[in-house]
């Protein structure tokens, strides 16, 4: 029932999903009588592989968090996320509230063992394919120990959705800074810098990286706060729309230029392809005890069905299982630092 459009624009990617994956069954909480007629318009043959779960109220898209926690038990949103806890789902999809989804899915699912902080993730296009950035604004503030789990956490999601089924794929993982020497950056930047250089966990630890990076592909997976993850995320979006205008007005401005257009349609194509945010929509939010993407809300219906096998992906994989073992090494790593540092005070 969320996102800019509602049911007729998720209802026709959910069709779009169940058309590209054969083994999918989508449960769609909702207004009975509005997904229902949403739905109809759905050929036969993916019909049948959708169930309607009548839901009293909806999330309004501007509803505060702490509002939509009072109220929000019966909401479609509450009950999309407690079919995860429940079983029913290996996965939620909203193109809803975020803060309201964020809210209910961890006091719905709960943290896994460990994190402290789920994250929003996000897929980036670049030079050398996608890269995974987060967080994009779950937390806007984050210490040394969020930024190292949302590696972990950024590195198994880049495994499982974007590693091509390779079990070999181990992801690159970068640190977003102002500059690439050790001694740029705030204190938490250069602990957590420290951190992933030094507890032996299973990354493959880059280094610092700086804003131009995440275009040009330099790593798999960018890790940063939420406040400076979401503007880069806007600006590169407000760029992309920009370049799109310009090109667009460019070609529009005279018959020679016109005509170049034309020549040049099927490469422009391609390159809108290439940079439609449809393509990579679907944030997942990493570090509870179940899988709940975001879809962006105003994702049109190949964006909602890519949000849908972002989902179907993850859960698929064994990403939690990656994120456990990492997590039980830096657990490890910390307990023996902490008891070394009590030896060397003791000495």
């Amino acid at each position: 029932m969320g996102g800019d459009h509602g049911p007729p624009v998720v209802a026709p990617g959910v069709g779009l999903a169940l058309r590209r994956d054969p083994d999918l069954r989508i449960l769609l909480h909702g207004d009975e009588a509005q997904v229902k007629a949403a739905i109809a318009r759905l050929p036969a043959e993916v019909r049948g592989r959708c169930e309607v779960r009548p839901a009293e109220k909806s999330i309004a898209m501007d509803e505060k968090p702490s509002a939509a926690l009072r109220r929000g038990k019966g909401s479609s949103m509450w009950n999309a996320i407690d079919a995860v806890r429940q079983g029913e789902a290996q996965a939620a999809v909203s193109a809803g509230n975020t803060g309201a989804l964020m809210a209910m899915s961890k006091l719905i699912l709960r943290m896994a063992e460990g994190l402290e902080r789920p994250a929003i993730v996000a897929t980036w296009p670049t030079m050398k394919g996608v890269t995974a950035v987060l967080d994009v604004g779950a937390n806007i503030e984050c210490d040394a120990e969020q930024l190292v789990e949302f590696a972990i956490m950024g590195a198994a999601f880049h495994h499982a959705v974007h590693g091509g089924g390779d079990p070999a794929h181990r992801p690159s993982v970068g640190l977003l800074n102002v500059g690439s020497e050790e001694q740029k950056g705030h204190e938490d930047v250069r602990e957590a810098h420290r951190m992933l250089r030094e507890l032996g966990l299973d990354l493959d630890y880059h280094g610092f990286v700086e804003g131009n990076d995440i275009a040009k592909g330099t790593v798999d997976v960018v890790v940063t706060d939420g406040f400076t993850g979401n503007v880069a995320l806007k600006t590169a979006e407000g760029v992309a729309r920009f370049i799109g205008a310009e090109v667009k007005n460019t070609f529009k401005s005279g018959p020679f230029a016109m005509l170049g257009a034309l020549i040049a349609s099927h490469a422009l194509k391609g390159m809108k392809r290439r940079l439609d945010p449809g393509r990579v929509n679907g944030g997942p939010l990493l570090g509870l005890n179940g899988i709940v993407v975001k879809s962006h809300g105003g994702a049109d219906a190949n964006g909602f069905a890519s949000a849908i096998r972002v989902a179907a992906d993850l859960a698929r994989s064994d990403f939690s299982a990656e994120i456990d073992r990492n997590m039980k090494r830096l657990t490890t790593a910390a307990a023996e630092a902490v008891e070394a540092a009590g030896a060397q005070g003791a000495a």
